[in-house]
């Protein structure tokens, strides 16, 4: 599961003034709070209340035909986004570190903040009827399908979470420290759990992303390059005709 929220593109201006200063081609620029179409209602390509006209488009999508050496304009388009995403996808997402931002709600210093539930994992691969066998005790078992595995780990995090929340007011109640119990819920805690970050890139980034990630085999990378199909001219990103 991926979640895309709060999207935001901007720079546009600032990133075609630069993109003319090696030619000092200024003049030739026809972007602009209007639209160069002559439209009168959005059309919803362009970014807000800018709009890129076909010169700077034609420029534009030379020096992204061109590569990364003559395409600087697209480092400097800003992409802000809200991605809820689980911590499995976190660590390869983690791999971008150039030219990416990230502020993330903590797990050191939240996880106990709510009650865990069902919703707070990704868990829509998961089914019933690939039971697995659990030995109990040494001699006894059970047949525990996937789904159920997860549901006891989250009871399982809901008691040491009641255990640690009463630790912080007294260690008389669990006899134990309540950095130890707090521990007992940072290291069971599955790779499933949902995380949202606060995440600002830019269009170059995007464009490594969509073309190295398009295929993968987590759908949520499928999520993330879908919703990078809908950014405005996001063919700059995907190398389509725009």
């Amino acid at each position: 599961m991926l979640k895309i929220e709060n999207a935001e593109v901007l720079g546009w201006e600032h990133a075609i003034r630069g993109m003319r200063n090696p030619k000092n081609s200024w003049e030739k620029s026809d972007s602009g709070p209007e639209c160069p179409y002559g439209k009168e209602k959005c059309c919803g390509e362009c970014q807000q209340n800018f709009c890129i006209g076909p010169n700077d488009k034609q420029l534009m999508m030379a020096l992204r035909n061109a590569g990364t050496d003559h395409r600087k304009f697209m480092r400097m388009i800003t992409v802000y986004l809200d991605i809820t995403a689980p911590l499995y996808w976190w660590k390869e997402f983690d791999t971008y570190k150039v030219g990416t931002v990230a502020n993330s709600c903590s797990t050191m210093h939240k996880i106990a903040a709510k009650e865990f539930t069902l919703d707070d994992f990704s868990h829509e691969h998961l089914v019933d009827d690939l039971d697995v066998r659990i030995e109990i005790g040494g001699t006894d078992h059970r047949d525990t399908g996937p789904m159920e595995v997860l549901g006891m780990t989250i009871d399982v995090l809901n008691h040491y979470r009641e255990k640690y929340l009463a630790a912080t007011k007294t260690e008389e109640y669990t006899g134990l420290p309540a950095k130890d119990i707090w521990w007992q819920m940072i290291q069971l805690l599955p790779s499933s759990y949902n995380q949202k970050r606060t995440v600002m890139l830019n269009y170059e980034v995007l464009a490594n992303i969509y073309k190295s990630r398009r295929h993968h085999k987590l759908d949520e990378w499928h999520t993330l390059c879908d919703r990078i199909e809908s950014l405005p001219y996001s063919a700059l990103i995907t190398g389509t005709a725009i």
